[in-house]
């Protein structure tokens, strides 16, 4: 795992060597000796960063400071959640304190950040964070500090859904044909949002599936049979009628059906999976080993979802990776979040050996990409795993106040 082989780390390298420090936006430059770091770094400040996107999106990032000027960053992304008080007392776990200090952190936070998604994402984010200070202090981005990358390159989908205004079938249409002519090679929408009770009038749920199914086969026939399709549930089903219509769909050869159901309900997750052709996919908010290890020990979805900026953080998203291995359970970390989750998220997919694909919230913003330096970019439905210190990235802190 990630923290014990730190110290490791450390005892590999000759005594003489420097550790990098990296000022944001700044050229990495020797510092302290080695050794000196752990002992003289400390975490002093905290900054919440928030850019507002749209009417239905917010990113909130947060800033650990330290008294040697490096700073780290973390994401705390909820919707349109502006601010975030619930952070204060997991910064009481780190003030003064070194960044190296993470599994200190995560034994001191982990019980409160199990009470709830909010508390779950204030330690996530904070995690991500100290991550990102440890990498830039030794000069090494983390997939380095956990044993090096096995791939450079990550596969990505495009999540239409938030982009998709126009919540027609010619609206999810033209959204999925945009984003496959950027170059993605797997698009996942959301059709059924807004989907009525199921207790209520027949007719409403009636038309709403005929909607929602109407929707998916607008963008098959609009992305073509080749490129793959997956659809988000959102748990507005039940088990019946997640049966009848992963059936109704299987002419559109969904890559995966997502989250019929609530993923804490395992029963009827698994009937679901047990009753259907589509690869099942799920688990986007779960927090911890303990959340996805019942999915993974059942077999009751195919794909897990952990959310870096929900589940635990970096530490955690390779442990579920690890308890989703032994399962033979793939690994597709849930990411419809600001650049900075997605940078983090890169981090740890370097070295998943059970690694599929990786979400990428699309077109939500024009100006996205150039909110980090180096700039998020996707090429071909690609992106490259930065290779900078930390997470790879630091925050453009004028594009940012321009969208505050």
């Amino acid at each position: 795992m990630l923290q014990p082989t730190r110290r490791a780390f450390l005892g590999a390298l000759p005594a003489c060597a420097a550790v990098a420090a990296l000022p944001q936006a700044a050229t990495p430059a020797a510092a302290l000796p080695l050794g000196q770091a752990e002992r003289r770094l400390r975490i002093t400040g905290m900054e919440l960063i928030v850019v507002r996107v749209t009417g239905r999106t917010n990113w909130i990032f947060v800033r650990l400071a330290t008294n040697d000027g490096i700073t780290g960053l973390g994401e705390a992304s909820m919707g349109r959640r502006a601010e975030f008080p619930e952070m204060a007392p997991f910064f009481d776990l780190v003030r003064d304190r070194s960044p190296f200090e993470i599994e200190g952190y995560r034994q001191r936070g982990r019980a409160a950040a199990g009470g709830g998604r909010v508390p779950a994402t204030a330690f996530s984010a904070l995690e991500q964070a100290q991550w990102d200070l440890v990498g830039k202090a030794l000069g090494a981005p983390v997939y380095e500090l956990a044993g090096g990358a096995v791939r450079r390159e990550l596969p990505a989908y495009a999540n239409i859904n938030r982009a998709t205004a126009d919540r027609s079938p010619e609206g999810f249409a033209a959204n999925a044909r945009q984003a496959v002519a950027d170059g993605f090679r797997a698009i996942k929408g959301a059709p059924f949002d807004g989907f009525p009770p199921l207790d209520g009038p027949a007719g409403d749920v009636e038309a709403a599936t005929e909607l929602g199914i109407a929707c998916i086969e607008a963008m098959r026939a609009a992305i073509g049979s080749d490129v793959d399709l997956k659809i988000d549930v959102h748990s507005f089903f039940d088990v019946p009628l997640a049966i009848e219509v992963a059936r109704r769909l299987e002419p559109q050869a969904l890559s995966w059906y997502e989250e019929p159901v609530p993923p804490t309900d395992l029963e009827s997750t698994k009937a679901i999976k047990d009753g259907i052709a589509q690869t099942m996919a799920g688990g986007e908010f779960l927090f911890g080993i303990e959340g996805f290890a019942p999915l993974c020990r059942e077999r009751a979805v195919d794909i897990i979802m952990p959310d870096v900026k929900h589940c635990g953080g970096i530490t955690e998203l390779e442990k579920i990776a690890t308890v989703a291995e032994l399962d033979g359970v793939l690994v597709s970390p849930h990411n419809p979040s600001g650049p900075v989750s997605t940078m983090a998220s890169a981090q740890v997919c370097a070295y998943l050996p059970n690694f599929d694909i990786l979400e990428y919230q699309w077109n939500e913003a024009a100006w996205r990409g150039d909110l980090i330096d180096p700039p998020e970019r996707f090429e071909n439905g690609i992106l490259q795993v930065p290779d900078g210190p930390g997470i790879g990235c630091t925050l453009n802190d004028t594009l940012a106040r321009e969208h505050a």
